[in-house]
């Protein structure tokens, strides 16, 4: 059965309002306006009001690519910050994060994703090992790596960008934790490369990007790599007490996709499935992913 899941209410997030292919959203002390081409339907406020609002406005550059990142700049107010600081509280889950505007519009945290920060949190304290190994893939800024460090588990951390693993350092620092073990690598090689040293990890989270390119210039797209990739996270899964959390976002896959994924690979009995989304102000549901995971006691 497709689910359907938004994060529970966060006093640090709030959608604003959506549409005409832009989403206008409080994160923290700001107010951001960006793009977002799932929202297909009209605005429910006036652009006059979304310009008075938004402290922060991203215009797209001309010369993007289609298979690109939405490249461009951010119009600031006088007075906005290009960096600032969140605080995330939910049963017993906390951390901070760092976040600040990039040039290809994201500003370090995807909040619909809270529902998996829960979820990889409460999983791991509920599996209690001795020692659960979490390896994160596409880790970008940390936040679920910080999840499953709060849980006290011992996490590998990996991103292809230099840059995004140390902000997911610095995010560690903010908030007063240690030991997490950072990789600057492309998620592949890196898995590959765990499959013949014999590691093996009870959680595996994975969030790839439609597309990208590893440190040294590997491509990678979700079509031609991702089956491979979880065929060989398989074989670095520990067979007993493990979890898996994938995210997906690309425009136009379907839950069905995830699920066939799943069940083809790792042949678990149980799973959970569907989208990820946030509501604006209006009420209208805003998709911002797909995602399976499951959790098994047992053997595959």
């Amino acid at each position: 059965m497709i689910q359907l899941l938004t994060p529970e209410s966060w006093p640090e997030y709030e959608l604003i309002d959506s549409g005409d292919g832009e989403k206008l959203e409080r994160i923290g002390s700001q107010m951001v306006a960006r793009p977002e081409p799932q929202a297909l339907w009209r605005k429910q406020l006036s652009n006059e009001e979304w310009v008075k609002l938004a402290d922060a406005y991203f215009v797209k550059s001309k010369k993007t690519k289609p298979t690109e990142n939405e490249w461009g700049e951010w119009r600031l107010k006088s007075g906005a910050k290009e960096q600032w600081v969140v605080s995330y509280n939910q049963s017993g889950l906390a951390f901070r994060l760092r976040l600040g505007l990039t040039s290809f519009k994201h500003v370090g945290i995807f909040p619909e994703q809270a529902v998996s920060w829960n979820y990889i949190y409460n999983t791991i304290k509920q599996l209690d090992l001795v020692e659960t190994k979490v390896l994160n893939l596409f880790a970008y800024t940390g936040a679920s790596s910080l999840a499953a460090r709060a849980a006290e588990a011992k996490v590998t951390h990996v991103d292809s960008v230099k840059q995004v693993v140390s902000w997911a350092n610095e995010n560690m620092l903010l908030s007063g934790m240690d030991n997490i073990r950072w990789i600057v690598d492309d998620a592949l090689k890196f898995v590959s490369r765990e499959v013949r040293r014999g590691n093996l990890y009870n959680g595996i989270i994975l969030d790839p990007p439609a597309y990208g390119r590893g440190p040294d210039g590997e491509k990678w797209t979700v079509e031609e790599n991702l089956y491979h990739l979880l065929e060989l996270c398989k074989q670095v899964m520990e067979p007993k007490n493990n979890f898996l959390v994938l995210n997906l976002y690309s425009m136009g896959f379907s839950p069905l996709i995830a699920e066939n994924l799943i069940r083809d690979i790792f042949g678990v009995p149980s799973y959970e499935v569907g989208e990820l989304f946030v509501s604006d102000r209006a009420g209208r549901k805003l998709p911002l992913g797909i995602f399976v995971r499951f959790r098994s006691g047992s053997n595959f």
